[in-house]
């Protein structure tokens, strides 16, 4: 008889779960590995190109709904969350002025994929001292998973119109992770969908990204063109874009869900310095030394110099008019590579533009001015 036979699977969850908490997941939950319910809907978010460049999405096919062909062997996967809002959630009071950087909440410390991942890789240790015959593999946004489908089915919450995972106690201001894994563990219910008739995600969306309620249009989305899209972005969107320069969290800063959002106790999730609430100058002056020395084991390191440029360059234009901003423009011109020149001659010609107009003019759209509104009156609340 295997030792699988041979193992208390109902105490081994047990203890599983017991060990994830400690571990500083905030849940754990066990599901199976049918996902076929969802091969139809992921089929055609391809056919229609909502993955835009992407196409490490297109190539990995149905596999992404196929754990077990994934990883051969695999019966049930192991689902975790780990919260990440900082105690200082004024990063998000950040979209209020024009003239500062605003990056993703989850981006401002260290990068959750390593985090997470070791945390994984020592849950799976853990299994195995008690299971000899475990086979598992650990994932972290960085495979072909359907992480938000396997966490609704594994109980760690519902997915949102804005296709992040919702949890009644914790918002959607979380990680999630899973572990691939042999052994047939009793697997958890799925919990009752929350969202109801409410629509503030997608009627918040600066790009109208969220073109129907479960489907995100990447090509649109702020966080894929600052973050994955590599190329030139397209003129009509720039000005959508506001000062995100890395990411996007309206649709979860208007989410009636976070006003329940637990705060993290992990200090690596914690704002850097360097990055929070930093003016767009100055982040625009590093050199390229700066920027891999400031986001080393960063997510942000990942998108590259080049783009980090970019992206800021299109923030700028979307300032008021500022001497400084015209000024680190200008002399960012001088050498700028053939990614970043026309986005910051396009930056100049808004700068210019604003400056006729004069400062008094409110440049943000009325959907910022909205969300920074429900930011006023407290981190996050309905639309």
């Amino acid at each position: 008889m295997s030792i699988i036979h041979s193992v208390d699977l109902v105490q081994l969850t047990n203890d599983i779960k017991a060990w994830g908490r400690k571990l500083g997941f905030q849940q754990v939950g066990i599901s199976d590995i049918d996902l076929s319910k969802h091969e139809s809907a992921l089929q055609h978010w391809l056919s229609e190109g909502y993955h835009g460049d992407m196409t490490y999405m297109e190539s990995h096919g149905m596999k992404r709904a196929r754990p077990a062909e994934l990883v051969p062997g695999t019966v049930r996967v192991i689902s975790v969350r780990m919260d990440y809002l900082p105690p200082d959630a004024s990063f998000a009071s950040n979209l209020k002025d024009d003239k500062i950087g605003y990056i993703s909440g989850y981006a401002l410390g260290r990068d959750y994929h390593k985090v997470i991942r070791k945390r994984l890789k020592t849950l799976s240790q853990k299994i195995l001292a008690a299971c000899s015959d475990l086979e598992s593999r650990p994932f972290v946004d960085s495979a072909p998973v359907l992480e938000h489908a396997i966490a609704e089915k594994a109980g760690i919450g519902w997915t949102g119109k804005h296709s992040l995972t919702l949890n009644r106690h914790a918002g959607s201001w979380f990680f999630l992770g899973e572990l691939f894994i042999n052994l047939p563990l009793p697997v958890d219910e799925p919990v009752e969908e929350g969202c109801g008739t409410c629509t503030a995600c997608m009627t918040i969306c600066p790009t109208n990204a969220i073109v129907a309620p479960y489907k995100v249009d990447a090509r649109k989305c702020i966080s894929y063109l600052t973050i994955e899209y590599d190329g030139i972005i397209p003129e009509p969107l720039r000005p959508l874009m506001g000062n995100r320069i890395y990411g996007c969290d309206d649709c979860q800063l208007i989410c009636p869900w976070n006003r329940f959002a637990a705060v993290t106790e992990e200090v690596d999730f914690y704002p850097r310095k360097a990055l929070h609430g930093r003016s767009l100058v100055k982040l625009f002056e590093w050199s390229e030394e700066e920027f891999l020395t400031h986001t080393q084991g960063s997510a942000i390191r990942r998108i590259g110099y080049q783009k980090w440029l970019r992206n800021i360059a299109v923030a700028m234009g979307n300032a008021h008019y500022d001497p400084a901003i015209e000024a680190s423009l200008r002399q960012r011109l001088i050498e700028a590579s053939a990614l970043v020149k026309p986005h910051i001659e396009w930056a100049l010609l808004r700068q210019t533009q604003s400056r006729t107009r004069g400062e008094g003019e409110n440049l943000r759209s009325r959907k910022t001015l909205r969300l920074t509104r429900a930011i006023e009156k407290g981190l996050p609340r309905d639309a």
